[in-house]
């Protein structure tokens, strides 16, 4: 008879983190994905800009989320620290390899928190939600000159005379043009960051819920429902407990 265990391990910050990561990513694909695309698909140069204003708000709560989540990795339940997930502890290697070979021959074990490939995969996905974070908001102020960044680059750019903070995007009647020119600069490297970091995202998301899928398929553990109550279901003795 299988021995069937329940284990409380996801904790409320983890499970909120998730979701609201999920739908801000879920918004902010969407809207990006019309930016990229806004002269095919028609789209004005006042939609444009509501467009960008409306990612950046999704924006900071996206950035909010994450920092949250970064915090948590030292305060949170153990299953939410870093030590719990980040790959650089002692056998890791040798670790994986176990598991690997395990899973593939249709043996694989059990764990409570993350399994070896999973720490691996969270580890990074947070340093892209970083990346993706940091430049964004560089962009945020090169853009539509909101904050963090965005009254310093309206100072740099404004035209003498005009009011830095009567800039509006686009309207380069209203700037310096050998400032907007350096700033254009300073916002090439952070634009093709977050460009190539936007797909390699998407690629990410994929591989990401063909893995749980596969996983809970193969492994069991109730991965994705355990991430709405917190509770997974093992019918082995974790090899993480």
């Amino acid at each position: 008879m299988t021995d069937i265990k329940i284990y409380a391990i996801w904790d409320a910050g983890v499970r909120r983190f998730h979701w609201i990561n999920v739908l801000c990513i879920i918004g902010l694909i969407a809207i990006g994905v019309v930016i990229l695309n806004a002269k095919l698909l028609g789209v004005s140069v006042e939609g444009k800009i509501l467009l960008k204003t409306i990612h950046v708000w999704i924006g900071y709560v996206f950035a909010l989320n994450l920092s949250w989540r970064i915090i948590w990795a030292f305060i949170g339940g153990r299953y939410s620290r870093w030590s719990a997930f980040l790959p650089f502890r002692q056998g890791y290697i040798k670790e994986t390899r176990d598991y690997i070979s395990n899973f593939s021959s249709g043996q694989a074990k059990q764990y409570l928190g993350h399994n070896p490939l999973g720490r691996l995969a969270v580890t990074l996905l947070i340093f892209l939600l970083f990346v993706q974070a940091v430049t964004g908001l560089v962009l945020a102020g090169t853009d539509i000159y909101y904050p963090p960044l965005g009254s310093w680059i309206a100072n740099w750019i404004a035209a003498p005379g005009i009011d830095p903070a009567t800039l509006v995007p686009y309207s380069k009647e209203l700037y310096d043009e050998e400032a907007y020119k350096a700033m254009r600069a300073f916002r090439k490297p952070f634009i093709t960051i977050h460009y190539y970091g936007f797909y390699t995202l998407l690629l990410f998301i994929v591989v990401h819920i063909s893995a749980v899928v596969i996983t809970e398929l193969k492994e069991g553990g109730n991965l994705i429902s355990a991430m709405f109550t917190g509770k997974k279901i093992l019918t082995k003795s974790p090899e993480d407990e």
